[in-house]
Parts: structure tokens; sequence; C-alpha cells
């Protein structure tokens, strides 16, 4: 290529995918827990240095997943001030002014049975108890430090019980919603196995069937009307065509979540033993130039490391 083609290719390029452009997933363990996981995981004592690194390579936000290792049917732990959870968030925050900390509002890492609800003492899904623990679960996150919940598990009237709990607790304005909208995949065992949030039934009933996008964009529009701030898409590579569709057809940023399985495919080990990120960097310049405004991604600080000039 001559001089002067590349100087005009120079000239018409756009903005590409930066660290900026990423936020890491942090899944978290207990210190004496370790047991091997297909996903890596962090204690909260190696949450600061984690953020650090990322921050000082450019990534400024993470989405923090965290369960809890006694479980019971009321999922009462996820709500508990001193729970792993509530730990992560207060570790990363302290580590520095500069990052954004999401989280995982959810039950299924705290309930006895892995599902994203709560049950009835028939065994059916007690609407009203998943959205108050859901509510209370936000209240928690947000009190220690969070600056976005995250409602999983598209449970009706989850987004409004958590905006009412969060603007009744003083998080008004303050603490942004970012609810799931999730499609059915096989993409999401690597986290499920990592995280012990294998749903019992064996199905996650809520998420959407991928040959019903136009339920998805329902769903979506709901999770607006009930106060999201953002809405979380995922898998992110099984989204294109809603996030495409959605960008202008709802009026908040849309945030594609590249899941675990995503990660273990698109990245092959490295002879250092490090993974080898060219094909996440391909996938995610495709969804970045879908019109995704940040994209979750395991891969973040790897990304980082790649993208950061030399």
């Amino acid at each position: 290529m001559s001089v002067h083609r590349l100087a005009v290719r120079n000239f018409l390029d756009r903005p590409r995918l930066s660290p900026a452009d990423l936020a890491m997933v942090f899944l978290m363990r207990e210190d004496d827990d370790t047991r091997p996981r297909p996903m890596p995981t962090l204690t909260v004592a190696e949450v600061p240095e984690a953020v650090k690194a990322l921050v000082s390579l450019g990534v400024r936000s993470v989405k923090i997943f965290a369960g809890s290792r006694v479980r019971d049917a009321h999922a009462s732990q996820g709500v508990s001030p001193t729970s792993l959870m509530a730990r992560s968030i207060s570790a990363a925050k302290k580590a520095t002014s500069d990052i954004l900390v999401m989280t995982e509002t959810c039950v299924c890492s705290h309930n006895d049975s892995g599902e994203c609800w709560l049950a009835d003492e028939h065994g059916d899904m007690d609407l009203a108890e998943t959205n108050a623990a859901l509510a209370a679960q936000a209240v928690m996150q947000a009190d220690a430090g969070a600056d976005i919940v995250g409602p999983a598990a598209m449970v009706p009237g989850a987004v409004r019980a958590v905006r009412g709990a969060l603007d009744e607790a003083g998080h008004k304005a303050v603490v942004g919603i970012m609810p799931h909208l999730i499609f059915e995949s096989s993409l999401y065992e690597g986290y499920r196995a990592s995280m012990g949030a294998a749903p019992r039934s064996g199905a996650r009933v809520l998420q959407i069937n991928p040959v019903q996008p136009e339920h998805a964009i329902h769903v979506a529009r709901t999770m607006v009307d009930e106060g999201a701030d953002m809405i979380l898409m995922e898998p992110a590579l099984h989204t294109v065509d809603t996030l495409v569709h959605l960008k202008d057809k709802i009026p908040v940023p849309l945030v594609p979540f590249s899941v675990s399985g995503e990660y273990l495919r698109l990245t092959d080990r490295r002879e250092d033993g490090l993974r080898d990120v060219t094909g996440l960097i391909e996938a995610y310049t495709v969804l970045k130039r879908a019109g995704a405004t940040r994209i979750i991604t395991y891969g973040a600080l790897e990304i980082a490391r790649e993208l950061k000039p030399s």
C-alpha cells in the first residue's frame, strides 16, 4: 500500500476498540475454596491488585459475581452485609476511586436449589418473595458501594421492585440498574460450574428462546418501563441482531456480556500459558460497530494488554 493510500485510510478510520470499552468479570471465591474451576476466580484479597492492574491499562469497570457457601431456600445469605459479594464490592471500591463496580443481583448462587427464583410451599415460583429478595440484595450491594446493580433472572417485576427499594433506601439517581436480557444457550456452562449455580430443574425457564427475538424486544421494553437505566445482553455474539434492532428502539445504553463459553471457545492457550485473545478483539469490534456502549468480558485484562500501544 502506498503512503498516500495509508494516509487516506487513517483519515477515514473510526475509533477502534479500546480498553475503556471493556468491563472485566470477577468471579469470586472464598480464600479456602481451592476446588478446580473452568473459569478464573478471585479471592477478596486478590481484588485490589486486579483492579489496579485493570485501571493501569485503561479498563475502568468490573462486573462482580459472588455466591454464598451456605445456601438455603430463601437465599438469605445473598442480603448479608458481610457476604462475599459485599466484601468484594468494598475491596474493589477501596482499591481506587477510578473503578466502576457492577454486580449480579440474583438468587441462583445463594439458593439451595440453584434456581433463579424462590419457591413457594408447592415448589412453584413465589414471585413476591423472589422480588423482595432481589430488592433487598440490590440495596445491600448499593450500600456496599456498587454503582450499578444487575437483576439477572428476568423475573417479572424485578426491575420495578429493585428501583423502588433503591429509591427508598436513598440511592435514587445514584445507583443504576442494568437488568440482564438473557437468551438460552449452552455457553453458560463454564460460569455455572465455577459458581455452583446450576439449577436443580436443569432449565432456566425465564430465559428467551433464541428463535423468538420479538420476545426479547418485548422484555427489553418492559425493563425500561420498570426503570432500567441500561440493559445487559447475553450471550454477546448471539444477540447482535437484537442489539442492532434495540439500539434505535429504546432510550437506554446496551451492554453485551461475552459469557464464559465465548471466552473459552474464542481464545487459545499460547506457549507462555496466556490466552490468545485475537478472536475476542475481532468479535468485540463487531459489537462496538453494532452499537454496544460497553462490553463485559472475562478477557478484558488480556485484551487491554494487547491493545495497549507498545
